[in-house]
């Protein structure tokens, strides 16, 4: 079994509902847990930012759920590679909501404070999941 790591982000559509990203959080965690999968979700109010590690397997068969999903759309996928180790492994989703707090970190990793990944290379993307997972522990750990 080869670990894999799949970034992605997505643009919500008008199908999303604020209270949407509860769903989101509940059957992720219960799915990841099912196929033992970890990572991080980001959001803001408009655009997602997923990083899942796993095995090559499960990781594809949860991304192919995600791409139908009708809540968001403009689907891209930053990085996929195989890993050697898990940087996620503590949580089957953890999320990190925008707020005052992020806008410091996301101007570190991108062009400005405002949180919009397609502006993003992979890397930054994963770096800056990185510095979230460090400095701010993660708003809800699943």
């Amino acid at each position: 079994m080869y670990l894999t790591r799949i970034i992605y982000t997505s643009t919500a559509t008008k199908a999303f509902k604020p209270k949407d990203i509860e769903e989101i959080l509940s059957k992720a965690s219960l799915h990841n847990a099912k196929y033992d999968l970890t990572g991080m979700l980001c959001f803001s109010r408009n655009h997602f930012l997923q990083c899942l590690e796993g095995s090559r397997a499960s990781v594809n068969k949860i991304y192919h759920k995600i791409l139908n999903d009708n809540r968001h759309d403009e689907i891209v996928m930053l990085d996929y590679k195989e890993i050697s180790e898990r940087e996620f492994s503590e949580w089957s989703m953890a999320y990190v909501p925008e707020s005052s707090l992020t806008n410091p970190i996301n101007l570190k990793f991108s062009g400005s404070r405002q949180f919009c990944p397609y502006n993003m290379s992979a890397d930054s993307a994963h770096r800056m999941m990185l510095e979230f997972r460090e400095k701010l522990g993660c708003a809800t750990q699943s």
